[in-house]
């Protein structure tokens, strides 16, 4: 199944949380990763070039340089609350499958402009939303999201 990112939140600690969604809003499967992970997600979610280029960008880069094509990303598995994911790469033909943490995949996929899948036993992981928020709740959430986004982008500069 192909989710979007829907945005960041956080939890009560402070942690960061990716919300990938499907395509109808109607599920959401949320990811915990770190601040760096976050802040890296966040500018390329935002479209924000860094005045220097991050990690995700090199790699994305590198891959480019050398002919690699990132084709694709899947969250694949969550285990003892540690989450998996796979990268995609296409290179003269052949074909490679690499062992990579979710923020990663899910930041690279930004920034190549390709679709984030996940797998069927992380599609059963999924959370209605609708079970989770009742509709007051989800437009305050909304509300709150884009002004946490919006304080995160003025603590950039």
């Amino acid at each position: 199944m192909i989710v979007k990112v829907k945005g960041l939140a956080y939890d009560i600690s402070g942690s960061p949380i990716i919300l990938l969604t499907d395509s109808a809003e109607q599920k959401v499967l949320p990811i915990w990763v770190g601040l760096l992970e976050a802040h890296s997600i966040a500018l390329a979610l935002e479209g924000t070039p860094p005045p220097r280029p991050m990690t995700h960008d090199i790699t994305l880069t590198i891959c480019r340089t050398l002919g690699a094509q990132v084709t694709g990303v899947e969250i694949t598995n969550v285990k003892d609350n540690t989450y998996f994911a796979e990268l995609y790469l296409a290179s003269d033909g052949d074909n490679y499958l690499i062992d990579i943490r979710p923020s990663d995949a899910i930041a690279l996929a930004i920034r190549a402009e390709i679709p984030i899948s996940i797998s069927d036993s992380m599609q059963e992981q999924m959370l209605e939303i609708q079970e989770i928020l009742d509709e007051n709740t989800q437009k305050e959430l909304d509300k709150l999201s884009g002004e946490l986004v919006e304080n995160y982008k003025k603590s950039l500069h």
